[in-house]
């Protein structure tokens, strides 16, 4: 979704990645400029998932939002969801800050995965009701894509009600931004929950971790002269189970 087009989803809609990695990994990228409207419903959840998943809009119309036939811990089978805004981030290089860097998983030959900037009221959207399944597929040297991630993403945009399942790599992913979300559930995730990177300046409200393969909580610091903190709060972590266990609770870097 590039500079200046708004993409549309309407509540109940099913969105199915095809397969595929490194170059023919499978993607909605948001561009800076760009947004995303997507505003599910607690009937009507937006579903992002594999072409190998079975369900299909009937189930969603009958209150049945599980897959029929994917387990909730097979993950890497397509890509992920990625809102890039035009926030803050605290990033550098050997000659000193940036304020703009690329995105992991979009080849840098590609100016929509540029993200940052200096309006921290940045408005990507609304993304509301919305799960996120069976994702996190290597685009390359153990580079895997997150469920969600969220580069310099301004505090305009409205992010709630957002589960990750069964992603490869990390559910969540935080890079600068300002962004506020609540409301989130990510469970059996093959690396961390939430990772926070470059000084993201945001709140995350009302969470539920369930057995990340890693950790539950990646919480790095600036990598540039700007700083900025944020807040973690009312929350339940199950961190490990008789089948899947944990790295930890927390790193931090």
């Amino acid at each position: 979704v590039t500079n200046g087009a708004t993409l549309t989803i309407e509540p109940g809609t099913i969105i199915k990645g095809e397969a595929g990695t490194g170059p023919n990994a499978t993607a909605l990228l948001i561009a800076r400029g760009g947004k995303l409207m997507a505003e599910g419903t607690a009937e009507k959840p937006i579903i992002f998932t594999s072409v190998a998943d079975e369900i299909m809009p009937s189930d969603i119309a009958a209150g049945n939002f599980a897959s029929p036939n994917l387990d909730p811990d097979i993950n890497g089978l397509w890509g992920g969801v990625l809102v890039l805004g035009k926030a803050r981030i605290s990033a550098s290089n050997t000659t000193g800050d940036l304020t703009e860097v690329q995105i992991e998983g979009i080849p840098t030959s590609d100016p929509n995965g540029l993200y940052g900037g200096t309006e921290d009221g940045d408005n990507s959207g609304v993304l509301k009701y919305i799960s996120i399944r069976h994702g996190g597929t290597n685009i390359g040297a153990g580079n895997e894509i997150n469920g969600l991630s969220l580069g310099g993403v301004g505090s305009g945009t409205v992010i709630e009600n957002i589960e990750i399942v069964a992603n490869q790599d990390d559910g969540i992913e935080f890079f600068g931004g300002t962004v506020n979300v609540k409301n989130v559930v990510v469970w059996n995730v093959g690396d961390d929950a939430i990772d926070t990177d470059q000084s993201w300046d945001g709140t995350l409200e009302n969470f539920f971790v369930i057995t990340p393969a890693g950790h539950c909580f990646e919480l790095d610091g600036p990598e540039g002269t700007y700083e900025a903190g944020h807040v973690i709060k009312k929350g339940t972590i199950v961190a490990s189970d008789a089948d899947r266990q944990s790295e930890d609770l927390i790193n931090v870097d």
